[in-house]
């Protein structure tokens, strides 16, 4: 087992990599911006090293300052958590290189899945279905209309190596394409420095549905169900819940193998998602997070599962102690992502905490690094806490996250805590008759 792991991250994730390395007998090592100094990561952290000013170009992207400190404090293993470098397949591949664990999937597995167009065609070979499309990039707007005819209107342009909604476009009509096409081109090339776009049929009102495994590098995986994460807001996840709500039990098992059969034939190692859109009883695939996600606790709590836990042991070599037939449901998770945001338009908060009261009582959880006299900075993204309740059933997780988000106190700054109490009381969250778009509408009508 490793002897100390540097945290390459920040906030509310390095805290919870920090937890699970202490109850592991694992030394940690915090690296933090000259913004972060008095973050609560770096003060439990059995050491600390700046790696550099506010900007995260300068700091937490930094990799031969992550690299040195690495080195500086003896480091056998760096867990990357989500965001940053969780998915930078040249950050992996360097520490590898370095005779560093890097804590998640092998650099070869982060570039394939990291480029949407071979992530799909990797997961067509293993059996997964996928959103029908283009196969591969499409190299013009000419092109592009020939699939878009094929497919049928409405369609998506999507960058193949983008996320959080930059280079997607929507296209609704013939006469759009071309103007679209080249857009989302041009957001790829200045967002990710890679202008290859790739075309899918766009889904009217699915789901957001995704599926967490575990595998151990050697072919064995295994499946801890599936996530809801369809309220979204411009491609960002709000609020998730675990299982999903609309799946009955044979799907839910037939999905699940399909996703940790296809981790075993590709050998994929560490923690990972595979994530769909769902509509009409159907699943397809629109990538895979080779990383730990924001969303794991909701899955812990209704699997009694430490995801983090697990990715430690199986990149120290450990055998993977999980087995899909001791994996169980236990009732129903939810989970509110509470940004330093205005509640209404959406605009960042930074500022001195003044007050800090973090819920509890049974079922509740609250994983923050916030606390009273610490000032969130303007530099990161806004996510300063995330608020989890468990119950025995979906009705008994909606009165618990309603009880929980009306104790919970963040003063000094402006938050979302409004706009989830307005959720977990709508009727159609209640009643489960929402899909990816509905939020977007939700949040229109304040």
């Amino acid at each position: 087992m490793f002897k100390k792991v540097l945290i390459a991250n920040r906030g509310e994730i390095a805290l919870r990599i920090h937890r699970a390395c202490k109850e592991m007998g694992i030394s940690t090592v915090a690296v933090h911006s000259t913004a972060d100094s008095d973050a609560m990561h770096v003060r439990l952290a059995d050491e600390s090293v700046c790696i550099g000013p506010p900007s995260a170009t300068e700091s937490y992207l930094n990799i031969p300052a992550i690299l040195s400190a690495a080195t500086l404090t003896d480091a056998d293993a760096i867990h990357p958590g989500y965001g940053f470098l969780s998915e930078n397949a040249n950050f992996a591949r360097i520490v590898e290189e370095h005779g560093i664990a890097f804590i998640g999937p092998s650099s070869n597995l982060i570039a394939i899945m990291g480029d949407k167009v071979a992530a799909k065609e990797a997961m067509k070979k293993a059996g997964v279905p996928v959103v029908p499309g283009s196969d591969g990039a499409v190299a013009t707007a000419r092109d592009a209309s020939k699939i878009a005819a094929a497919i049928g209107y409405p369609v998506i342009v999507k960058a193949a190596s983008g996320g959080g909604g930059r280079g997607m476009k929507v296209v609704e009509r013939a006469g759009d394409l071309e103007s679209a096409f080249n857009l989302a081109a041009t957001e790829a090339k200045a967002n990710f420095g890679d202008a290859t776009v790739y075309i899918e049929k766009f889904l009217g009102q699915p789901r957001h549905v995704e599926v967490q495994v575990i595998a151990d590098g050697k072919g064995n995986a295994v499946h801890l169900f599936e996530r809801d994460c369809s309220l979204q807001r411009k491609h960002q996840k709000v609020l998730e819940e675990a299982p999903c709500p609309i799946l009955d039990e044979a799907t839910r098992q037939h999905i699940g193998k399909v996703c940790a059969d296809a981790a075993g034939r590709i050998d994929y190692l560490s923690a990972g998602t595979f994530e769909f859109l769902y509509e009409n009883g159907e699943f397809y695939f629109i990538e895979m997070n080779t990383r730990i996600q924001v969303e794991h606790p909701i899955t812990e709590m209704i699997c009694d599962i430490d995801i983090v836990s697990e990715m430690i042991r199986i990149a120290a070599g450990e055998e993977m102690s999980l087995r899909q037939q001791d994996i169980a449901i236990n009732g129903h998770a939810f989970e509110c992502r509470i940004n330093a945001e205005d509640p209404t338009t959406f605009a960042p908060s930074p500022g001195r905490i003044e007050e800090f009261h973090a819920p509890g009582g049974l079922g509740v959880r609250v994983d923050s690094a916030l606390y009273a006299g610490y000032s969130i900075p303007a530099y990161y993204d806004s996510l300063v806490a995330k608020l989890i309740v468990h119950g025995r059933d979906r009705d008994e997780a909606l009165m618990r996250m309603r009880r929980a988000l009306g104790e919970m106190v963040v003063s000094g700054v402006s938050t979302t805590i409004p706009l989830h109490k307005r959720l977990v009381d709508d009727p159609s969250f209640i009643a489960n008759t929402y899909d990816i778009h509905w939020l977007e509408s939700f949040v229109a009508t304040d």
